[in-house]
Formats: structure tokens, C-alpha cells, sequence
């Protein structure tokens, strides 16, 4: 695995099914990361929008695989990266009653050039605000 590679792991206080709807259903996603033109699906585009703006397009790629509650994994690009794709697999896997979720992002230096170490910088400060609010918006009680 490349070194300019982001991994996070979260744990989440849900079972595999309700992590994948806030993947990939668009009024899910726009809990936790941004509002969705649509639901994900396979082999199609996505949008995401800036929900703190004007509602243009923030993030957009295009969904390469879907296993349902196992993995999901699509292109990737922001504005800074001017079309450049990089890639993002999530991986669901039970974990202690409740679903431990992994996030790789690959192929930022690549996408970057000269300006990767500052889109790492950022990218991985976002995941992780992200997270925060995955975390909350996914939390629901797993029966003992």
C-alpha cells in the first residue's frame, strides 16, 4: 500500500445494513458527508453537492462495484483536483454487535502531483470530520 494512501477504520453502533443506506441512499449521505443528486448505483455517476453553499457540484465519480453490506467502491474527484479521479472502497464488516467500517483513498498523489502532500493534508482532515458525524447519524442500538 502507498504511503500517500488514506486508511481510516470506525467502529459504528449499527449493523452492516443500516451502514451501507448511509453509503449509498442520498438522503442518508446528506446526514453525514454531502446531499446526493441520487442514491448510488452501480456503474452510474454520482454527484455530491456543497450543502453549505450554493449547492454546486463538491465531489462526483462513478460507482465501480457494489457488494451490498460488504463493500462499496467508486471514483472520486473534488475541485481541487480539476477531474483528476482517485479511488474510494469502503469495506463493512461485523465487528462486537455492530459494524467496524474501513475506508481506503487511493491515488491522490497521482491525481495531485506537486500539490499531494497538501490534498493528503486535507482529504484526511475532512475523512475525519466526516467520521465524526458518520458516527452519529449511523447510531442505532444493535439488539443484545
Amino acid at each position: 500500500m502507498s504511503t500517500t494512501t488514506i486508511t481510516k477504520t470506525i467502529f459504528l453502533e449499527a449493523p452492516r445494513a443500516v451502514v451501507w443506506t448511509f453509503l449509498t441512499e442520498k438522503e442518508k449521505l446528506a446526514r453525514w458527508f454531502h446531499p446526493a443528486e441520487h442514491d448510488l448505483k452501480e456503474g452510474a455517476d454520482y454527484t455530491l453537492l456543497d450543502h453549505h453553499g450554493d449547492m454546486s457540484r463538491i465531489c462526483w465519480g462513478k460507482v465501480l462495484e457494489m457488494r451490498p453490506y460488504d463493500s462499496l467502491v467508486y471514483t472520486f474527484t473534488v475541485k481541487p483536483l480539476k477531474g483528476a479521479m482517485t479511488t474510494v472502497r469502503w469495506t463493512l464488516e461485523d465487528a462486537a454487535g455492530g459494524t467496524r467500517l474501513t475506508l481506503t483513498h487511493e491515488g491522490i498523489e497521482q491525481a495531485a502531483g506537486e500539490a499531494a502532500f497538501m490534498m493528503l493534508s486535507a482529504l484526511d482532515a475532512g475523512w475525519d470530520v466526516h467520521f465524526g458525524k458518520f458516527r452519529e447519524a449511523a447510531k442505532i442500538p444493535v439488539a443484545a
